[in-house]
């Protein structure tokens, strides 16, 4: 009878310690998550405006009302056209290098916008930089990809949506929470644009923020775990207002 009670405990014991090592890992994947959605991460997407600064020099953006219909968009576009590589991506079980390789150069020719496809090389390739030094326990990972990007010859460009999955994925993320992950960046990144510019103060900006997480959500309803022969472009005029951003006379932003 002893020995039995003995067993008992030792089998709750082992059972309390994989409880407690499951949540040491879902926690410390939680401090990774954000980490990436940080603003002290110094990928550069603060010095992008996703077109925003074109829209305002064109006059059709001018105040809150006319602000939060670009955001709206701008989300909306990047659920239609780029999530579905952040899914591809962050799949890495089923991922070598090469067939990252690959999406990575089918996103560059899908993306026809020079200034959005410079803006989302340089992001990428800011963060292949910076995750090989950061996140150590994927430091291999990583370098293979930094191999393919930044090798000479280049075998990859680097876009910001597929390096984004696939660090997420090596880090143990899963899918839906990488594509939340890329919305949340895009919605940031607009509003924080639009704070200097001036069009709202950081106060509105937050409201605006908090106000479209149910748009987010929606999108992600509307656009997760898509394949990538689905994405496509929703917003021409925004696409086109980006591509125009080099010829502004005086500009603030990188796009």
């Amino acid at each position: 009878m002893a020995a039995m009670v003995r067993d008992e405990q030792e089998v709750v014991q082992r059972g309390e310690a994989g409880k407690q090592t499951i949540a040491a890992a879902s926690g410390f994947l939680d401090w990774t998550t954000w980490q990436m959605i940080d603003s002290i991460l110094p990928t550069g997407g603060f010095a992008h405006s996703y077109g925003l600064e074109a829209a305002v020099q064109a006059g059709l953006v001018y105040d809150g009302q006319t602000l939060e219909r670009f955001a709206v968009t701008t989300v909306e576009n990047a659920g239609a056209l780029l999530l579905p590589f952040v899914y591809a991506a962050s799949r890495v079980r089923e991922m070598g290098v090469e067939a990252w390789v690959v999406l990575d150069c089918g996103l560059h020719a899908v993306m026809a916008n020079g200034v959005a496809r410079a803006a989302s090389v340089g992001q990428g390739k800011a963060l292949v930089r910076l995750a090989g030094g950061v996140f150590k326990e994927i430091a291999a990972e990583v370098a293979a990809i930094r191999g393919c990007v930044m090798g000479k010859p280049a075998r990859a460009h680097g876009h910001h949506a597929v390096v984004v999955g696939r660090l997420l994925g090596l880090l143990g993320v899963d899918a839906v929470t990488a594509q939340r992950v890329y919305l949340y960046l895009t919605l940031r990144d607009v509003l924080s644009a639009a704070t200097r510019l001036n069009l709202v103060g950081p106060m509105e900006a937050a409201l605006l923020q908090h106000r479209h997480a149910q748009l987010a959500e929606r999108v992600m309803g509307k656009y997760a775990n898509r394949s990538v022969l689905d994405a496509h472009q929703i917003a021409p005029v925004i696409d086109t207002l980006q591509g125009s951003h080099t010829q502004l006379f005086s500009r603030l932003f990188c796009s």
